[in-house]
């Protein structure tokens, strides 16, 4: 979920996250998968002290996560540790659900519940663990979204398909293009909004992927959003960029077909620790196909390192680079490359979700997580990003203004076999831009 506040006025978020797990006790107490690097839970009473200098500097393989919610939640139950060496079907489902409530002016009040399963379809000793990640949210301004996420590994890591799937009936502040656009010239627009993104990947050899993607985008039912009044409408950054391009004022559909390489070393896919992952995509957008609006196409490029500092793992360090690149035709104004709509939503935490949109955008983080406790069940982060894009009208080239944004965050352990985490971030942009962000599972 992600609550930035900024524009107009800064939007006050209070974010009130309840964590249900239910999947029962033997969901916590699965075997530990050895591809994950999670160590047996050999101490359900590990104190919740912050990590000595000593633990720091443990061997590598020393134990990590030990305590997570559920063993929590059992505890101040005063019921019985369970045996960790009481095995349970590695392919019974870990959900894990989080009752969110939050609001934003150009929202309101929100309420809604987030959710993470994760399962392994094969032998967890060389299947990687599956995720899918679901929401569902409602604010007092008529504002619904759905969202379905997800991430799945076939036995011995054969296939793998990766989809990003949503529904919103809301709204969106537009910026104009450019990295250099002020938050205090946004403006507002209604509409409705579904998209089916799947990619199905063929393991090739060893960590190497290549795969196949439908993409449908539609966008409907445009209005003046907050703020926005019924004359001003013609005005607005919408409007404006759709008309000199050709495209209707009613109704933007892009739909088409992806090619994917992709190179996966990481040890998780929900908390990544070690490894690293390139990837090359480019897609073919095509006019009257699914009632596409125009033909265009996408090439996306994207690169993800984890290092741990430091031989016990305890405090590692993240990098997150990516790039969008559009050509050969006019692309519909919210399929724009932008900050805020990658799959997770996550980048550029700190502004608004679309705040940096051009025909070109190029995007890096660098994120430093550490283990606060001996028993893994709290951690904190602290990141850095920029994003710059093009503006291809006023001639703003790539790296011509950067967009800088940083923040920090909490960690609370859900699941210490699949490391599924409740995530609790703030981040800071340019210009007084803030933003608050919920969410069931790292950034990247």
């Amino acid at each position: 979920m992600r609550t930035p506040a900024g524009g107009r006025g800064v939007a006050v978020q209070v974010a009130l996250s309840i964590v249900l797990p239910l999947a029962g006790p033997s969901a916590s107490a699965q075997p530990q998968d050895t591809l994950a690097g999670v160590a047996p839970d050999t101490s359900q009473n590990a104190p919740l002290s912050v990590l000595p200098d000593a633990v720091q500097d443990a061997p590598q393989g020393s134990p990590q996560a030990t305590l997570d919610v559920m063993d929590l939640w059992r505890r101040i139950r005063h019921l019985p540790p369970v045996d960790p060496n009481d095995a349970q079907d590695y392919r019974k489902r870990m959900p894990v659900w989080a009752p969110i409530i939050g609001g934003k002016p150009t929202v309101g009040l929100m309420v809604g519940v987030a959710g993470n399963i994760t399962f392994y379809r094969g032998e967890p000793q060389t299947t990687r663990v599956s995720s899918l990640n679901t929401s569902l949210t409602f604010s007092t301004s008529s504002q619904t979204s759905v969202s379905a996420r997800l991430s799945l590994f076939g036995p011995a890591d054969a296939w793998r398909l990766e989809g990003d799937n949503r529904a919103k009936w809301g709204s969106q502040d537009n910026y104009g293009l450019g990295a250099n656009t002020q938050a205090s010239e946004a403006d507002n627009t209604k509409f409705t909004f579904f998209r089916v993104h799947e990619t199905a990947y063929r393991r090739l050899a060893g960590g190497m992927f290549g795969g196949l993607g439908i993409h449908f985008d539609d966008y409907s039912d445009f209005s003046p959003g907050s703020g926005v009044a019924p004359d001003e409408f013609d005005e607005t950054e919408f409007v404006t960029y759709s008309t000199e391009h050709g495209l209707s004022l009613s109704h933007q559909v892009s739909a088409g077909l992806s090619v994917s390489l992709l190179a996966d070393t990481r040890d998780s896919t929900i908390d990544p620790r070690t490894g690293w992952l390139g990837t090359a995509n480019y897609r073919a957008l095509f006019k009257g196909v699914l009632g596409g609006s125009s033909g265009w196409q996408l090439v996306h490029v994207e690169g993800r390192t984890y290092r741990p500092l430091g031989p016990s793992g305890r405090q590692r360090l993240a990098v997150w680079l990516f790039g969008d690149f559009t050509f050969g035709g006019p692309v519909p104004y919210f399929d724009l490359p932008t900050t805020g709509m990658d799959p997770y939503g996550r980048s550029a935490r700190g502004y608004a979700e679309g705040h940096f949109r051009g025909e070109r955008l190029m995007y890096g983080e660098v994120e430093y997580r550490r283990t606060m406790t001996v028993n893994g069940l709290l951690g904190m982060v602290v990141f850095l990003n920029t994003s710059t894009v093009s503006n291809e009208e006023e001639r703003e080239q790539l790296f011509e203004h950067l967009a800088p944004g940083g923040g920090a965050g909490l960690r609370v352990l859900l699941n210490k076999r699949s490391r599924v985490q409740l995530c609790f971030d703030v981040g800071f942009g340019e210009r007084g831009s803030t933003g608050v962000y919920v969410a069931v599972q790292e950034a990247f």
